[in-house]
């Protein structure tokens, strides 16, 4: 009997679901301690419905690589997350560990994709959440 690691496929379809989420923001594992040998990274596809937004949260300790595969995404933050970041299809993002952040869809119409990958697991704390109305620029429809 060997000891030694081996890859893994996760098949379209059969990614873990059990998995940290928020709010309006799913987020699917292909990539993980859940269900494969990884030990220090979490790799997965995060969606947002068109005009749906995460609730606030953080990231813990993990440090967060996100890619927009599909969509428009912004990302609130700051003093009551007034401050905010856009982003577009084929646009990376760094997200710094502890990092207060709301992601939402800015289109009304067409789905968000993000893939995500985080050290060393998919870390999400939930934090409390906030009306709509003081997201400058989101509307759910």
């Amino acid at each position: 009997m060997s000891n030694e690691i081996k890859a893994v496929v996760t098949r379209k379809g059969a990614e873990n679901t059990q998995t940290g989420q928020s709010g309006g923001c799913i987020r699917v594992s292909g990539v993980g301690p859940q269900h494969t040998p990884a030990t220090k990274i979490w790799f997965g596809k995060v969606s947002n419905e068109p005009g749906y937004r995460s609730l606030p949260h953080h990231h813990g300790d993990a440090e967060t690589g996100g890619y927009v595969l599909k969509g428009k995404g912004r990302i609130y933050f700051g003093e009551n997350w007034s401050e905010f970041l856009d982003m577009d299809e084929g646009d990376f993002i760094f997200v710094p560990p502890n990092w207060p952040h709301i992601e939402v869809n800015m289109s009304t119409t067409e789905e968000l994709v993000w893939l995500t990958t985080r050290t060393p697991d998919n870390i999400v704390v939930n934090l409390d959440d906030v009306d709509d109305s003081i997201l400058t620029g989101f509307r759910r429809a």
